[in-house]
């Protein structure tokens, strides 16, 4: 009876992961393990099943060589090209539609909010927000940096960390990114976050602090897919890829990097004209550029010692889980030197939220508990710190 109960159960867990599945495919759930800040809901991020199957055969250790010829990169450079073009024409208006449909858009959020508005879909891929529908947190007050687009997000306190956890490029570094050493020496080892934006995410950006703009670069290059799966292969896709680097130069944080990276489908990262000047003053949670049609992704970069990003994303990032965040929410706060190993607690109502739906799915351990256990593993555990939250999330087949 014992074996009968063991084979039983054990078959009935298989199934039930199948089904689990089975339910993500159909609803197109089947991108990066994601947390939304505003609920605590643990998720897959949507994506079409065929551009999942398309990365998942070409970003892998045995094919991912198929990306580095030179007929490859020209490949995506001129079907970048020549999307961009596709979604400028008047036609394009009739994606806009499904495409809403399909990602769940509340235009409500968005100016003009009525999509007969938009002459083409490249005039609502980059539409703005509607007064007041993105607050920035704590405004007036400088010591607070905050997120710069709608987007997914992780966080980690060096650059050291990001690269075992994160940015898997083989040649990947800070001086490779901003293509000149010497200012690469005073972000040695400093704190990053790394921004992904999705096609259906709002694609304007603004700046996470206030300062001075102190120098502004462009390079180009190719147009990598900026899916997580892909930065974890060993293609120098963020170094690789095109893109626009600021620096602004800060009362509070010293001088930060802000780099707009483009990938495919991206034909064009812009930067506003007044954040291209040397010398021009700008805002916390000011407009300073868009992104074309496509996905893209954001780099910011502190100067070791200047932020303590928020407890919530750094035990998400320590776990590989990225954060669904918004424009103007807190990403971190000036550092004080009684603050050097504190993270910044802000958020830990999310915290209990995410308990609440573990303990309905039937799972003993908290979600509390798994990203605080992944959090205090050294560096030597860090490859299996994922362990505690693939356990947590199991039954909600986020993993």
């Amino acid at each position: 009876m014992r074996l009968f109960a063991f084979i039983f159960g054990y078959v009935s867990t298989i199934l039930d992961e199948l089904l689990g599945y089975c339910k993500l495919i159909q609803n197109r759930e089947v991108g990066w393990p994601t947390v939304d800040r505003k609920t605590g809901e643990l998720k897959r991020e949507q994506q079409p099943i065929w551009k999942k199957i398309k990365l998942i055969l070409l970003f892998n250790p045995i094919t991912e060589w198929i990306h580095r010829t030179k007929l490859m990169r020209l490949y995506l450079h001129e079907n970048s090209t020549k999307e961009g073009k596709t979604e400028r024409v008047p036609r394009s208006k009739t994606k806009i539609r499904p495409f809403i449909d399909f990602y769940h858009i509340n235009m409500k959020e968005f100016t003009p909010s009525d999509i007969n508005e938009y002459p083409t879909f490249e005039d609502f891929f980059v539409r703005k927000h509607a007064h007041g529908s993105r607050p920035i947190y704590e405004e007036n007050d400088d010591s607070y940096a905050v997120v710069p687009a709608d987007c997914r997000v992780v966080v980690y306190p060096s650059v050291h960390l990001a690269q075992k956890l994160w940015i898997k490029g083989q040649y990947f570094s800070i001086a490779n990114l901003l293509g000149d050493p010497s200012i690469a020496e005073s972000f040695a080892d400093g704190p990053v976050a790394s921004f992904r934006l999705s096609p259906q995410d709002y694609h304007r950006y603004h700046a996470p602090v206030t300062g001075t703009v102190k120098w502004y670069k462009q390079f180009s290059g190719e147009y990598y897919n900026v899916d997580p799966w892909n930065l974890r292969s060993h293609i120098d896709v963020l170094t690789s890829n095109a893109r626009c680097a600021v620096c602004f130069e800060t009362e509070k944080y010293g001088d930060v990097i802000f780099v707009a990276i483009g990938a495919s489908d991206v034909g064009t990262v812009n930067f506003n004209e007044d954040v291209r000047i040397p010398g021009r003053k700008i805002r916390k949670g000011q407009e300073i550029g868009r992104f074309e049609f496509g996905g893209s992704s954001i780099l910011v970069v502190f100067q070791k010692g200047r932020i303590v990003f928020d407890e919530d994303l750094l035990n998400l990032s320590n776990e590989r889980i990225m954060v669904d965040v918004e424009v103007g929410m807190s990403l971190g706060r000036l550092q004080e030197k009684k603050d050097e190993n504190q993270p910044h607690e802000r958020v830990g109502e999310n915290s209990e939220k995410v308990n609440e739906i573990h303990q309905k799915s039937g799972e003993i351990e908290t979600y509390a508990q798994a990203v605080s256990e992944g959090g205090k593993k050294s560096d030597s555990d860090t490859e299996d710190a994922a362990q505690p939250t693939k356990k947590a999330a199991k039954a909600l087949r986020i993993t």
